[in-house]
């Protein structure tokens, strides 16, 4: 059986553009988002997973638990994705929309989680120097974690730059004991 990437790609990209075409990337982005979030709710699962209920029924019922966060389009693509029981995929819809979406905007999000709390121009360096590195615009979130002791970790999709002292020490206990 095909991955359920695989299968959600097409999805995501035929949202992808009509959000493109009408301006509406940040309004997709949101609503697969929700969406993304209802469907991976444990009493949803069981709705859409009921063999009693046609794929009407399951699209009725989960666009009106969206209530007003989706657009007539939104739940036209709610629709759709019903018709071909790709429902529970929507999740993997909204993963993909966020690449494509940030492919579009030249942008990467950034997490930092660093030892003790970034101030907004600490954030604001931070993104230019990584912005410079990655040759994108950088948007940066950071959270507090203790137990780095000092430092940062800093993740970009698949780029993670570990500068937190734990992460040090841990390097050269490490090299110690080869």
């Amino acid at each position: 059986m095909a991955e359920s990437i695989t299968i959600a790609r097409p999805y995501a990209k035929a949202a992808f553009q009509a959000a493109k075409a009408q301006g509406t990337l940040t309004d997709w982005s949101d609503m697969l988002s929700y969406a993304a979030a209802v469907a991976t709710d444990e009493n949803m699962i069981s709705v859409l997973d009921h063999p009693a209920l046609t794929s009407e029924q399951k699209a009725n019922v989960f666009s009106e638990v969206c209530g007003d966060k989706l657009s007539e389009q939104g739940k036209n693509f709610v629709v759709v994705l019903s018709e071909n029981d790709r429902l529970g995929l929507v999740s993997d819809i909204s993963d993909l929309f966020e690449v494509f979406k940030s492919q579009q905007e030249q942008s990467v999000d950034v997490e930092v989680e660093s030892a003790f709390e970034l101030g907004s121009e600490q954030q604001d360096k931070l993104a230019q120097a990584l912005s410079d590195k990655l040759d994108r615009k950088v948007v940066v979130s950071s959270t507090t974690n203790e137990e780095l002791i000092g430092g940062a970790i800093i993740r970009a999709k698949d780029l993670v730059i570990d500068a937190s002292v734990r992460g040090k020490i841990a390097k050269l206990a490490e090299a110690i004991s080869a």
